[in-house]
């Protein structure tokens, strides 16, 4: 008869387990901010390639129309309001974004916010969205706003994106020292600063404030989103579609007001130029240089390496 009794598994103890269970904890707590920045870095890189088929949309557009497309197109009163359609840039180089579809379900000649461009008016074009901010993942709802920034009424919902044209160096108005304004038609022999020191489109996060393709509503207003750091204040439609690169700077990665450019990027943000090249602009620039770029014919001297 086989007595041999079988030999019993010694288990981990509560001690080993804690031991093995700290050493994965240290382990995941090393490895999350590598694939944090590599996630970081791809979007940055999709963000980039975003803006190169921006930058070339806007060339082509160029080089069928001898003229950059408008920064939004308005009619306006005695007392020069916006009196619409609204139409802005983005939403003209949808052919050269291979958007040729949605643009022809468009009737420019209407307005923005006119029941023949419901259906145009709130699809998202990805390539609009930088990856890396989190905007809504459906249309906005856009209107008047009261003093404290709250939707008085909703004029009609139009889609998110990311991109804004500049208008230069002053807040968006009549005209601007930048590449794109109300009914604008900047031409490359207008940008005497040379185009490959002209900012022509950058980022603005949602984090922020709100931007869409569409362009100004008639009668809307621009306000922080919900949670934005920037203190309340709202501005008119236009800044939908435009940015300026205001009198107070900490890179776009901080920006003062809702209708600057606003990225999420650490430490900066991409920009688009006039001749197409993309580049990324950090905190390191300094004011007279993001100034200078925003400006398309004013003369400053932009030297290699400034950016």
């Amino acid at each position: 008869m086989n007595t041999t009794r079988p030999r019993s598994r010694r288990g981990f103890t509560l001690i080993e387990l804690l031991v093995v269970i700290a050493i994965i904890a240290i382990l995941i707590g090393l490895l999350l901010p590598a694939v944090q920045k590599v996630r970081e870095a791809a979007a940055r890189s999709q963000c980039v390639n975003n803006l190169k088929q921006v930058g070339l949309a806007l060339q082509n557009y160029h080089d069928a129309n001898q003229k950059f497309p408008p920064g939004y197109v308005s009619a306006f009163d005695a007392a020069g309001n916006d009196t619409g359609p609204g139409w802005g840039w983005a939403a003209h180089v949808l052919p050269q974004m291979e958007q040729d579809n949605l643009y022809r379900q468009i009737d420019l000649k209407q307005p923005i916010e006119a029941a023949a461009n419901a259906s145009a008016r709130v699809v998202i074009v990805k390539s609009f969205l930088c990856p890396y901010d989190a905007p809504p993942q459906q249309a906005i709802p856009v209107g008047p706003r009261s003093a404290s920034a709250q939707l008085t009424s909703t004029t009609c919902t139009v889609a998110p994106a990311n991109y804004i044209g500049n208008f230069g160096v002053n807040e968006p108005g009549v005209d601007g020292d930048g590449v794109f304004y109300r009914n604008s038609a900047v031409r490359i022999a207008d940008v005497t600063d040379g185009t490959s020191s002209t900012l022509m489109v950058g980022e603005r996060s949602f984090y922020y404030a709100e931007a869409t393709w569409v362009g100004a509503v008639t009668g809307a207003n621009l306000a922080p989103t919900p949670g934005s750091p920037l203190p309340v204040q709202t501005e008119n439609a236009s800044n939908f579609v435009l940015a300026h690169t205001g009198e107070t700077y900490d890179g776009p990665a901080n920006p003062k007001e809702i209708n600057h450019y606003a990225a999420r990027h650490t430490g900066g943000g991409n920009f688009v130029f006039a001749d197409g090249h993309v580049a990324y602009l950090s905190r390191s620039t300094t004011y007279a240089t993001y100034k200078a770029l925003s400006t398309r014919a004013t003369g400053e001297a932009i030297n290699a390496g400034d950016y």
